[in-house]
């Protein structure tokens, strides 16, 4: 089957699903998989559902369900199928006790077929199994039970004896299955172990519930990451017992870290949250996440969701791990932040600027000096933090070329416009310019040399959002003028050490 031949028509009732587990904040790739299930389906006018998968026990974490939701919410992936808008977990909940009955009927559907079998051995029986592989160690079920007659099995069950349900793996030929970004793999059945269906506990396990519950759900298009192309066969064989159509299957692109490692949950940015934390709009990680592994036709790369849905292609997903690069996140995050309307970007800038400059009466200025020059709103305190306490610097930062200052000059130029400053009034920016403008003028000076030494003596910065008048309106005269004060006892006492 040509990758090509695959299509998305609207009228084939595209129908696809996030199948999540509750076991903590929701990492990139996992965004990434509910995003594209998300945007197949709105391409082709199809269905978009979650279903939470939270059939081992061990790894549930407390709170995890109001994650997944809340990611989704924020992330703008609408669902029509699972999770109430008031927050309820339903329909689709494996754990769900109406729900455990279909499990175990289909499993004891495929008991009658011959296609799975009681296994009663113990854990020690189990663990002698085991051999090593390489540096793992591996054990490959030696189908013991399977030849148990129907009296022993039903002695067993009547005496209670801890079992499970295992897939019967016929061990000769091969198992192919079909995805429309690796094509065709062909494995050989005897590679493949006879995977445990129902545990002791009564759980299905992840591999048949998903089987289950995609066909039961129609589910028509599989997203998931390439980790699990080595369990598709098991899952092909799963679909063959019961004779029910396999769906589309989708497999994603590892994701990297800059060092080409596989993104971990250990790293600062892995999850969704951990980025909200860091300052970034939920439509810039979306933006940035749906381009990990896939890129649309063209060079634009800020893509509102409507230009997502209608470019996305999942017959043109790369087969190579995708990089998360920070950078390119950070860059596209602060093209989102500029293009926000006022009230939006003060609504998220403000707690930052009253943290990074309490002490400055006009907070809505600072914001919109930050506005074009911040990339994530985590950077406020670092770009305006100089209005609260002038950061320690060195002279050297009074040289300029271009404007044609030393250290020297600067202090000849700031012990000259004190005096006039502490004269002046209006400390408005466009008064002070004009000001300062007319005494470079008065003193034989150009402009930069005399904007430069103020606008270093006042921010102790090398780069500033804003102009030395622009600050200092901002600052207010007595904070200007002591800050002025302030660089020329430096100045001074640099020059006479």
């Amino acid at each position: 089957m040509d990758n090509q031949t695959v299509k998305i028509d609207p009228r084939n009732n595209v129908r696809t699903r996030f199948a999540p587990s509750p076991t903590g904040r929701m990492h990139v790739g996992n965004l990434r998989t509910a995003l594209y299930a998300y945007l197949i389906a709105r391409h082709a006018g199809g269905s978009f559902m979650l279903r939470i998968e939270d059939t081992d026990q061990e790894r549930f974490v407390e709170g995890a369900l109001d994650i997944i939701y809340r990611t989704l919410a924020y992330a703008g992936l609408s669902i029509d199928e699972g999770p109430d808008k008031d927050g309820g977990y339903g329909p689709y909940v494996q754990s769900d006790r109406c729900r455990m009955g279909i499990y175990q009927k289909y499993a004891e559907q495929l008991i009658a077929q011959g296609n799975a079998y009681y296994c009663f051995c113990t854990k020690e029986r189990l663990e002698s199994l085991k051999t090593n592989a390489g540096d793992k160690e591996f054990a490959m079920y030696d189908k013991h039970c399977l030849g148990l007659s129907k009296e022993e099995i039903a002695e067993k069950l009547a005496a209670g004896v801890p079992h499970v349900i295992r897939l019967n793996v016929p061990h000769e030929g091969t198992t192919t299955f079909h995805d429309v970004n690796y094509g065709d793999i062909t494995v050989d059945n005897a590679e493949l172990d006879d995977m445990i269906l129902i545990k002791s506990d009564g759980f299905p396990t992840y591999n048949f519930a998903n089987v289950i519950d995609d066909h039961t759900m129609g589910i028509t298009h599989v997203v998931r990451g390439n980790e699990y192309l080595a369990s598709s066969p098991k899952y092909n064989l799963l679909y063959d017992a019961f004779g029910w159509e396999v769906p589309v299957y989708v497999h994603c692109p590892l994701i990297t870290d800059e060092n080409r490692q596989k993104l971990s949950k250990r790293s600062g940015h892995s999850s969704f949250e951990d980025l909200l934390d860091q300052g970034f709009l939920p439509e810039a990680i979306v933006n940035f996440v749906a381009l990990l592994g896939w890129s649309p036709e063209g060079n634009s790369e800020i893509l509102s969701m409507d230009e997502l849905i209608e470019k996305f292609d999942f017959l043109k997903i790369n087969k190579s791990p995708a990089v998360f690069d920070i950078g390119k996140l950070r860059w596209m995050n602060g093209e989102y932040i500029k293009k926000m309307d006022d009230a939006a970007y003060y609504e998220k800038a403000m707690p930052y600027v009253e943290a990074a400059a309490p002490s400055i009466r006009d907070k809505k200025a600072l914001a919109d000096l930050a506005k074009s020059r911040i990339e994530t709103f985590c950077d406020i305190p670092e770009l305006l933090g100089f209005f609260e306490k002038v950061p320690d610097y060195d002279i050297s930062m009074y040289t300029h070329k271009k404007m044609k200052t030393t250290p020297a000059l600067s202090l000849e130029v700031l012990k000259k416009v004190l005096p006039a400053l502490e004269a002046f009034e209006d400390y408005t920016n466009d008064a002070l310019y004009a000001f300062l403008q007319q005494f470079a003028a008065e003193n034989g000076l150009k402009n930069g040399q005399v904007m430069w030494p103020i606008r270093t003596a006042v921010s102790g910065k090398a780069m500033t959002p804003g102009g030395a008048t622009q600050l200092m309106e901002l600052l207010g005269k007595e904070a200007s003028l002591t800050r002025i004060r302030a660089a020329i006892d430096k100045l001074t006492a640099a020059a006479e050490a």
